[in-house]
């Protein structure tokens, strides 16, 4: 069974907030004294986090769930829950994260170290000790929690290499990159025997090294996705080099200037700037021809042997020099990092005739994190609306007296100031 996955999906869920408590001190002869509930938790975050030592996205596939901590909720005596536990989920270098369902892209993890924080954990509520004030000397209700961020997440990996082997199956990529390397892929002689990518990193000093990518086996409408080509055109995107093997004995009869016009029109149809990459062309099994075959066959290119080493070291010559170029041209951020900025305050939405809804974060946490059964809290809540320019944007946006208003969950039959 393959261990190679480059596809996944997510489900991330921040820990919800503690609440806060109601609480009023009790000192000797005095029964209810001040307030004194504390406030809760903050619930923890979730975090992707690109890490060299993860291969790939196999720990997602048969549990695509992750919670992070719950905060903890206040008590009496000015005591503050504790904020849950933050989760740090570590990936591979080279994963996208997008939404699920809409397929908005919300971060690329492109090196070591990145963040991006995929669920925020919601906000403790305040304990009634916070609603003190010379109108209110003893209040008796406090803020609930507030729910966690939850989301479905679709990871996408694409690995990165400095060379990326792309040619027909069975042309003998596998062949090569476990003999210029130390990368030991499965070998047989028929077509599709890699079905997952292989790396394989070729040292030739001290100070020359790079990646080389065993892409598995192209074939015609792979840009079309055929022969799970969309799966293995992936990882050719983020390669600094193109290496394109030709087979110079092919079981299919598919001549080699043929079989170069093939991969290059996949290659373009994929994605049109691969083409503009620097690339190299090679003839391989050069072993099961003569001389006189090639020129039958009009190849003129370069042409090697995994089996005898014949040109080997001409080509990871041509390899090193073309990926110190490109390594040159490339300029080294620290990642995309993407803010999605929240909407602050409040927007009036017409759900239908004679019903709105207020939509903000502002607004929204009003209500999430209130208690709305007790008169005391509508009160206050009524305090925060108006603060908010709530009622000014009603009338405005056309609201009359009975209309419903929609905040969240919450509903309420809409009255005008007089």
């Amino acid at each position: 069974m393959s261990q190679f996955v480059d596809e996944c999906q997510l489900n991330v869920k921040g820990g919800d907030g503690g609440a806060g408590c109601i609480s009023f001190r009790r000192e000797g002869p005095v029964v209810l004294g001040g307030p004194n509930g504390g406030d809760g938790g903050d619930g923890g975050a979730i975090w992707l986090v690109a890490d060299h030592n993860v291969a790939s996205l196999l720990a997602f596939k048969d549990h695509p769930h992750r919670r992070a901590g719950r905060g903890v909720h206040g008590k009496g005596k000015d005591q503050h829950g504790r904020r849950g536990e933050s989760l740090e989920i570590k990936v591979p270098i080279g994963t996208k994260a997008s939404d699920l369902y809409t397929g908005e892209v919300y971060a690329e993890l492109n090196n070591q170290g990145d963040r991006w924080m995929a669920a925020a954990g919601g906000r403790g509520g305040r304990g009634n000790a916070k609603f003190l004030s010379n109108k209110r000397r003893a209040p008796s209700f406090a803020e609930q929690g507030e729910h966690g961020e939850e989301r479905w997440l679709k990871l996408d990996l694409r690995l990165m290499a400095d060379v990326a082997l792309v040619g027909f199956p069975n042309v003998g990529k596998s062949t090569l990159i476990s003999v210029i390397s130390a990368a030991k892929p499965k070998i047989a002689n028929y077509p599709f025997t890699t079905l997952e990518p292989n790396l394989g990193v070729v040292s030739l000093d001290d100070d020359t090294e790079f990646v080389v990518a065993d892409i598995p086996g192209l074939i015609e409408g792979a840009s079309e996705g055929k022969g799970l080509g969309h799966q293995f055109l992936r990882h050719v995107e983020r390669a600094r080099v193109l290496c394109l093997m030709i087979d110079l004995a092919p079981m299919d009869g598919i001549w080699p200037n043929e079989q170069e016009r093939i991969l290059l029109d996949e290659l373009g149809s994929y994605q049109p700037d691969l083409l503009e990459r620097p690339r190299i062309v090679v003839g391989t099994k050069a072993d099961m021809v003569q001389e006189g075959d090639l020129e039958v066959m009009e190849w003129e290119g370069d042409v090697v042997s995994s089996i005898t080493g014949d040109g080997l070291g001409s080509l990871v010559g041509k390899m090193a020099s073309l990926v110190h170029d490109a390594r040159q041209e490339i300029r080294y951020d620290d990642g995309l990092i993407v803010i999605r900025p929240e909407p602050s305050g409040a927007v009036v939405e017409r759900v239908d005739d004679g019903e709105f809804r207020l939509v903000g974060r502002d607004v929204e946490r009003v209500v999430a994190l209130n208690d709305v059964t007790t008169p005391e809290a509508l009160s206050y809540i009524d305090y925060r609306l108006e603060k908010l320019g709530v009622p000014k944007m009603l009338a405005k946006a056309g609201a009359v007296e009975g209309d419903v208003i929609w905040i969240g969950e919450f509903s309420f039959d809409y009255q005008p100031d007089r």
